[in-house]
């Protein structure tokens, strides 16, 4: 039985999390909850000491739910207080009418391949010529070109123009990074070209975070200097600073199929790493010092945040940082027990600091991995006795050195054990979360995670050594020129043990990833209720083993009857769909030709679509409607749908004389498509479709369109038409009664085919 007054966070954390989420979903309309859940709260404060006055269990209890619905409505309160679209001095009060801004910096600039991305946090907005205290996150892009230096946090710019509400998904299935972006307090974005922005100072919104910057920066450049091979680098730089600029896309791929992309983020592994090694030495030399609690938990406190400032205090680290902190008070607060309500503690004090921490991907498996870690990897552990097994295997009259080998691989294949029990427990309650977000399993991840873990944990303490020693040695190079580079052989000699101890993991992981890469189970799609129900489900069978009643089993048998009713009603609702799509692809001609669980994609252009087009564009449409059969054609080689050309007379010769023209017709299932791509003559023979797409810029009237499709035709603008092209067209057809769809700014056309 639980004594739930040993564990009051467990029950107030979920409740200050449904609040939160409840107004996530449901709360955009809701009047101001501010007030109502101060009255709340001191209605239950009062209940409650009214209820220990009576002490009877069921007031007692009464008393515990409202606190619960308090904590809940707080919870909901909270988040719609930090909303800052709410605010009356909003960008989104402005509109269009800004003439230019002043914002600054606030986040680690991005470097892509072709563009610098950052979030400015707007101070002032000029409006009718007059400036104006303003607020508002903007997501912001600049070309990567000469000339052009990369920006700096606390760079405070004056920006001509306004910045334009983020655009929600433009195609089906796709990323919602509008919603993503207002998760963290950013409603805008804006592409920046060089001219149209200048810097005016540094003045940094937060100083603290500002210097912890700087030091990771220069951090960074001693990896930069010490390793050479830039694969190695971008790994060790990932690994123990969490920059991850450098890392190509090959690598974050194998990376990713394998399971093991937590390694080049700095968060619970690296800070537990740091704090399991200063725990063992402390320990080892100190445990009977007095005080030795007290001291040791200020000690590791100090170690931990010194680690976070010097990685640049990213919201990854931090939050680690935090858990870690609680566990550690509570460790010296004699509280080892309750070691769910010190993760509760942490969780709770998170969510206070930044409610929509709830929605985000790493806080979410941080908690669960760490919690299915302390509550499964014992019990994972205890099904094999590995030590005990090769310790009995010892007989009296063995000789030493045989006596010594049972003993030592009794406790090697113990350790090798306990990790696959831990990778194991981390697994079970992050899968759910693996296959909603990342639409993907990889089985190989007890392979990858075996070898590679232990070598990059290793590979964590060696690229500490490196910078310890680089710091150790520049203070004495600086003073005595002379010995610097007798001196440097010292953290040469690190940097050499460091940069192979990555090779070595990077080509296991390499290696997995090429061939294991069969174990990878993609291309999975399940819902938010369909995630709930995954969670129920692992929940409701852990509950079984623990206690065996029958009525777990019942709660797993309802359960999976709900999952597997979601996804019947999936299916029945895919598998007669039809449709047309012209996709939203920038600069591209994308189409594509949907029934049930097959699709043709077609581009227009002989270029085909790149991996990356088709990953982020097309695919999260394909695993959302679950497609078994797809095929891409280029050019319309190869394509099952029947097409061709519509002649075109030549005026020189008075229609006498007809060639294929510009124009291509297709017809799938009773819809008529037309394709226009360059100029089309008006004697051109007339073809009335129900879809024209008009491409690259083609140079049309409106009459000469409304003699030859018919003014019924829906005409669509695809990705490959530039935005003054579209601009100007658009009125015009408009003005001759055509019905105009622009994917750029509107998202993908959709359109199904007639009855």
């Amino acid at each position: 039985m639980i004594t739930w007054a040993t564990f009051p966070f467990v029950r107030y954390t979920p409740a200050l999390i449904g609040g939160i989420v409840a107004y996530l979903y449901l709360g955009e309309a809701w009047p101001e909850l501010w007030p109502v859940a101060v009255g709340m709260a001191a209605a239950t404060m009062l209940l409650i000491a009214w209820a220990i006055r009576q002490r009877r269990p069921a007031v007692t209890d009464a008393a515990g739910v409202v606190a619960l619905l308090a904590v809940f409505l707080f919870g909901a309160a909270l988040t719609q207080r930090a909303t800052e679209s709410r605010r009356a001095d909003h960008l989104f009060r402005f509109d269009t009418r800004i003439d230019c801004y002043q914002a600054v910096v606030d986040e680690a600039t991005v470097v892509r391949a072709a563009t610098f991305a950052t979030t400015l946090r707007v101070q002032a907005v000029r409006v009718d010529g007059r400036w104006r205290r303003a607020t508002g996150g903007v997501r912001v892009s600049l070309p990567r070109v000469a000339g052009i230096a990369q920006p700096r946090y606390g760079e405070v710019w004056l920006i001509r123009g306004h910045p334009d509400p983020s655009k929600p998904p433009l195609n089906p299935g796709e990323f919602d990074y509008r919603q993503y972006l207002a998760y963290r307090q950013v409603y805008h974005q804006q592409y920046i070209h060089p001219d149209q922005y200048r810097v005016l100072r540094v003045a940094p919104p937060n100083v603290l975070v500002y210097w912890s910057m700087t030091c990771a920066e220069k951090l960074d450049g001693v990896f930069r200097q010490y390793i050479k091979e830039k694969r190695e680098y971008a790994i060790a730089s990932a690994l123990v600073l969490g920059i991850k600029d450098d890392v190509d896309g090959e690598t974050k791929l194998a990376y990713s199929s394998t399971g093991t992309s937590h390694i080049m983020a700095v968060s619970g592994l690296q800070v537990g790493l740091l704090f399991a090694a200063l725990t063992v030495l402390l320990k080892l030399f100190f445990a009977r010092v007095p005080g030795f609690r007290l001291w040791s938990a200020l000690l590791g406190l100090t170690v931990i945040w010194s680690y976070a400032f010097v990685t640049g205090l990213s919201a990854s680290v931090l939050r680690a940082t935090v858990m870690f902190t609680f566990l550690i008070i509570g460790r010296a607060w004699g509280r080892q027990s309750s070691i769910f309500n010190t993760l509760a503690v942490a969780a709770f004090f998170l969510l206070l600091w930044n409610p929509f921490l709830v929605a985000d991907v790493g806080f979410q498996l941080s908690f669960l991995a760490v919690l299915s870690i302390v509550y499964i990897q014992p019990r994972i552990a205890r099904w094999l006795d590995v030590e005990g097994y090769f310790y009995a295997r010892r007989r009296p009259w063995h000789l030493k050195p045989v006596q010594w080998a049972w003993q030592g691989s009794g406790w090697f294949l113990d350790k090798v054990w306990q990790a696959v029990a831990l990778s194991l427990a981390a697994q079970v309650a992050t899968f759910a979360l693996g296959l909603y977000y990342f639409h993907q399993f990889p089985f190989s991840f007890l392979f990858s995670n075996l070898v590679a873990v232990p070598i990059s944990s290793a590979a964590v303490y060696v690229g500490l050594a490196l910078l310890a020693v680089k710091g150790l040695v520049a203070f004495p190079s600086v003073w005595f020129p002379s010995m610097a580079g007798y001196l440097d052989w010292g953290p040469k000699a690190v940097a050499w043990l460091f940069e192979w101890m990555v090779w070595a993991f990077n080509e296991y992981i390499f290696f997995i990833s090429r061939y294991f890469s069969g174990w990878v189970v993609r291309e999975i799609h399940v819902s938010a209720l369909q995630t709930v129900l995954i969670f129920g489900l692992i929940g409701s069978f852990l509950a079984w083993l623990n206690t065996r009643q029958l009525s777990w089993l019942r709660g797993m048998a309802l359960l999976l009857l709900c999952y597997a009713g979601s996804r019947v009603a999936e299916a029945r609702t895919v598998a007669p769909t039809e449709e047309f799509i012209v996709y939203s692809i920038p600069r591209r001609s994308a189409v594509g030709f949907w029934q049930g669980a097959s699709a043709e994609f077609v581009t227009p252009d002989s270029v085909p679509l790149n991996e990356t087009e088709r990953t982020y564009r097309l695919l999260p449409g394909i695993i959302r409607r679950a497609a078994r059969r797809t095929h891409y054609s280029t050019g319309w080689r190869g394509t099952t749908v029947p097409v061709r050309r519509l002649a075109d007379a030549d005026s020189a010769k008075e229609a006498l004389y007809w060639r294929p023209g510009p124009v291509l017709l297709a017809q799938w299932r009773g819809l008529r498509i037309g394709f226009v791509s360059n100029r089309i003559a008006s004697a051109t023979q007339p073809a009335p479709v129900d879809v024209l797409v008009l491409r690259r810029n083609a140079r049309v009237k409106p009459e000469t369109l409304a003699a030859v499709f018919g003014t019924k035709a829906r005409v669509v603008f695809d990705s490959s038409c530039k935005i003054w092209y579209v601009a100007r067209q658009d009125s015009l057809l408009r003005a001759r009664g055509f019905r105009t769809w622009d994917v750029t700014a509107q998202g993908a056309f959709r359109c199904a085919p007639p009855l």
